[in-house]
C-alpha cells in the first residue's frame, strides 16, 4: 500500500481528535445562561468570534504549512486548542468565554480547518483526490459521532466544565500521532504522490502572511472565488451557525431533553461520513458546479421544514430530516475544493482558506444573530425559514460558476479563471 493511504489514515485521526472541539458549542448555550445569566446573544457572540476565527486564520495555516510543514502548524494548533478549552473551566466573565473559547479555541481550530485536509490531498494524491477528500472532510463527523453523546452525557451529568477538560484532553491525545507519524511531502521519504510522478521537496516559502494575502488579492480579481466564496459562507451558515449551535437549545425549547437533541445530531455526524464519501466519488466524475447547485437546493427544503418537526419527542419524520440533512452536511466540500483546484493550481488551498473563511464568517453571523433573534422573539422558527432561503440563493450562485477552459483554446477568454 502507498505511504499516501498512511499519511491519510493519520490526517483522518487528527481530525476526529480534533472535532471534540466542534461539537462543544452547542452545548454551551443552555449551561452558561443558566450558570451565568448570560443571554443567549451574549454567549452566542463569544461562539460567533470562534467559528469567525476558525475561517480567518485557514489560509494563514495552510501558507505556514508550506513555510514550517504540517506536523509543526498542526501540533502546536493542538497545543492551543488544548490551551483555550482548560482555561474556560475558571472563567467568571463573559469576556473570558471570548477569550478562551473565542480567541484561543478559534485560533487554534482555524489551524486545524479543512485546508488541513487540502494541504494533505493536494500533497500526496494525484488521483483519487476527490475520495480523500471526502473521506477527510467526513473525519470532522466522525469525531463528531464519537465526542457528542459523551460531552452531552457530561454536561447533563456533571456540568459543562468536565466537558471543557475532555476536549482539552483530546486534543492533546492527538499531539503524538501528528508529531511522530506525520510526513510533511512524499519527497520526505523518497516517494511520489499517489498516483503521480515523483517531485522534489519545494524549499520552504517565507512570508507566509504576505502570500496568503497576495493570494487572496489574485483571487479576489477572479469571478469564481467570490461565487464560490458566496456559496461556501451559505454553507457555513446553514450548518454550523444554524444547526450545530442553535439546534440543540431549539430542540430543548419544544420540550426535548438536551440529551436526545444532542443523540440527534450524532446521528447526523453518521450519515455525514456516507454523504460526504459519496460526495467525493461524485465529485471524480460529475460536474462539480451542478453537484454545488443540488446540495444547497435539498438542504434549504429541509430546512423549511424543520420548524414543524421539532416535538418534545422524538418522532420518523424528524429522524428522516436528520439522516437527509447529514448527508447533506458537508457534502459541498469536495466539490467546492475540486473547483478551487480546477481555477487556481498551485495555489488552490491557500484560496480554499479564504474560501473557507466566508464559510466561518457565514456561520459566526447566524450564530449571533440566531441567538439574538431566540431572544427577541422567542423562536427559532425565523432563523430556519431564513437559511432555508438563503440555500436557494447558494444553489443559484453554483449554477452561474462556468466551467474552465483548457490552456489554448481558442474560444477560451484571455483571462479563464476570471470569467463566471
Amino acid at each position: 500500500m502507498h505511504r499516501a493511504w498512511f499519511v491519510a489514515a493519520v490526517a483522518f485521526v487528527t481530525i476526529v481528535g480534533a472535532a471534540a472541539f466542534a461539537s462543544l458549542p452547542g452545548l454551551l448555550i443552555e449551561p452558561l445562561h443558566e450558570e451565568f445569566h448570560w443571554s443567549r446573544a451574549t454567549v452566542g457572540f463569544a461562539l460567533s468570534v470562534n467559528l469567525a476565527l476558525y475561517g480567518l486564520t485557514a489560509p494563514f495555516a495552510a501558507a505556514l504549512m508550506d513555510r514550517f510543514g504540517i506536523r509543526r502548524v498542526v501540533a502546536a494548533a493542538l497545543t492551543v486548542i488544548a490551551g483555550g478549552s482548560v482555561a474556560t473551566v475558571w472563567m467568571t466573565a463573559s469576556w473570558q468565554l471570548v477569550l478562551f473559547w473565542g480567541v484561543l479555541v478559534g485560533l487554534g481550530s482555524g489551524s486545524m480547518a479543512l485546508a488541513f485536509a487540502a494541504t494533505v490531498t493536494n500533497r500526496w494524491f494525484t488521483a483519487r483526490r476527490g475520495l480523500v477528500t471526502g473521506v477527510l472532510t467526513a473525519a470532522g463527523a466522525s469525531g463528531q459521532l464519537v465526542f457528542l453523546p459523551l460531552l452531552s452525557w457530561l454536561v447533563q451529568e456533571h456540568g459543562w466544565r468536565p466537558a471543557a477538560v475532555t476536549v482539552s484532553l483530546a486534543a492533546l491525545a492527538v499531539v503524538p500521532f501528528v508529531w511522530l507519524l506525520l510526513r510533511d511531502h512524499p519527497a520526505d521519504v523518497g516517494l511520489a504522490p499517489y498516483g503521480g510522478a515523483y517531485a522534489p521537496k519545494p524549499a520552504p516559502v517565507p512570508g507566509a502572511a504576505r502570500r496568503a494575502l497576495a493570494v487572496l488579492f489574485r483571487a479576489a480579481r477572479t469571478g469564481p472565488f467570490w461565487l464560490l466564496a458566496g456559496t461556501f459562507a451559505i454553507c457555513g451558515a446553514s450548518t454550523n451557525g444554524v444547526i450545530r449551535t442553535h439546534f440543540v437549545p431549539a430542540a430543548h425549547d419544544h420540550g426535548m431533553p438536551i440529551t436526545a437533541a444532542a443523540g440527534l445530531l450524532a446521528v447526523v455526524g453518521v450519515f455525514d461520513v456516507v454523504g460526504t464519501i459519496a460526495s467525493g466519488w461524485f465529485t471524480d466524475r460529475f460536474e462539480a458546479r451542478r453537484l454545488l447547485a443540488v446540495y444547497y437546493a435539498l438542504r434549504g427544503v429541509s430546512l423549511l421544514f424543520l420548524p414543524m418537526l421539532l416535538a418534545p419527542t422524538v418522532h420518523p419524520p424528524m429522524v428522516f430530516f436528520i439522516v437527509f440533512y447529514g448527508l447533506d452536511w458537508v457534502a459541498t466540500v469536495p466539490p467546492t475544493i475540486a473547483l478551487c483546484r480546477e481555477f487556481y493550481g498551485e495555489d488552490s488551498a491557500i484560496v480554499f482558506g479564504w474560501v473557507l473563511a466566508s464559510h466561518q464568517v457565514g456561520a459566526a453571523l447566524v450564530a449571533f444573530l440566531g441567538g439574538l433573534a431566540r431572544d427577541a422573539f422567542g423562536s427559532y422558527d425565523l432563523v430556519w425559514y431564513a437559511s432555508g432561503a438563503l440555500c436557494a440563493v447558494a444553489a443559484l450562485m453554483a449554477m452561474v460558476i462556468r466551467r474552465r477552459r483548457p490552456a489554448g483554446d481558442p474560444a477560451a477568454p484571455a483571462a479563464t479563471a476570471g470569467t463566471a
